[in-house]
């Protein structure tokens, strides 16, 4: 009897431990952005100001705190934002520890879509020191807060939130007995993008005028070559200024952007405009060699047969005959008109 309730004692011990070691300690986190600059996509990095601070029950203190992407750390020290290192007890016995940082941080830019290209930045904390079956990070409520006078020249702020995970790192760093794989992540986001007046105004507009006045060529009269040949040839040698003009304004992405395919389809269109120009120029150019050989033709072999029937108007009339016969009447007009075409006289032609 003793020892079953001994038993059933050590079993629910057992469970309850077992219970409590399951379940690690969580610390609430939020965030507040103040100022947010220097956005180098060269570097791949930009710099934040904000107030981070921590709710949490428990021993374990969250606020040892590594910025996982920080590159500079001039302001990252664990001071209370009061001075004082000790967390302030709240009336639900909750602690409280509030902190304000300043940093330069690390995010990879991506400029596929340029320019309607949306970056979404990050700042993630951990702590090194408690891996994530210890300690857990979770979002404090409403707390991806940024500051409301805030302004990005160049940029639209679409989103803030914040987000919680578990980072693996597939390593125990050399030494398995104090260090875990597993850590929980805490990532203040904020979804930045370009607006899309930057793209339609600054980027489009001036292509569109480009191609417009390219295209307007073929409006012009076939016969004027030059200027219609020199339009597009402009166009195109001004699209690549304008391409140019943007492309040293961005970093060495080694891939085509966005914008850069518009511009190669710019390029085809112009180009089909060019050749379309040079075909028909060759086309009117053989029209106008094929009818100068024609009047060249009509002035020096017709242009004599007038004379050869002059000179046979003065036979004998008994001879009438032989003159209708070498000239019908469809021919003496066909020779008289003909003939006033192209020496310049005005005759009758009337048919005999």
């Amino acid at each position: 009897m003793y020892l079953r309730r001994f038993s059933l004692a050590f079993l629910l011990f057992f469970l309850a431990n077992l219970g409590l070691k399951a379940q690690p300690q969580e610390a609430q986190v939020g965030f507040y952005l103040m100022n947010l600059y220097g956005l180098n996509m060269d570097e791949h990095s930009f710099y934040a100001d904000f107030y981070v601070w921590f709710k949490w029950r428990g021993d374990i203190d969250p606020t040892n705190i590594e910025f996982v992407n920080s590159i500079e750390k001039w302001s990252m020290d664990n001071a209370a934002f009061d001075g004082d290192s000790t967390p302030v007890v709240l009336k639900d016995g909750t602690k409280y520890k509030i902190f304000r940082k300043e940093g330069r941080f690390f995010h990879a830019f991506s400029l596929n879509r340029f320019p309607l290209d949306q970056h979404v930045i990050d700042i993630q904390i951990e702590n090194p020191e408690h891996p994530s079956n210890k300690l857990i990070y979770v979002p404090d409520t409403n707390a991806a807060l940024i500051r409301n006078t805030l302004n990005l020249v160049g940029w639209e702020n679409r989103d803030r939130q914040l987000s919680t995970r578990i980072h693996d790192y597939g390593s125990n760093f050399g030494n398995p007995e104090e260090n875990a794989q597993q850590y929980s992540n805490l990532s203040f986001n904020i979804t930045l993008a370009r607006p899309f007046s930057y793209f339609l105004l600054k980027m489009l507009l001036p292509l569109l005028v480009v191609m417009f006045v390219g295209i307007g060529s073929l409006l012009l009269h076939p016969e004027h070559i030059d200027t219609r040949s020199s339009l597009p040839i402009g166009a195109l040698l001004t699209a690549v200024f304008l391409q140019q003009s943007y492309s040293d304004a961005l970093p060495d992405t080694g891939y085509m952007v966005l914008m850069d395919k518009i511009y190669l389809l710019s390029y085809a269109l112009i180009s089909l405009v060019l050749l379309q120009i040079i075909r028909t120029g060759n086309i009117t150019a053989n029209k106008s060699i094929h009818q100068s050989n024609r009047d060249r033709f009509h002035i020096t072999v017709l242009g004599h047969i007038p004379d050869i029937r002059n000179s046979f108007m003065h036979v004998a009339p008994q001879e009438a005959e032989i003159v209708d016969a070498l000239f019908p009447d469809h021919v003496n007009v066909a020779v008289w008109v003909c003939a006033d075409l192209f020496t310049g006289q005005s005759k009758q032609t009337g048919v005999v």
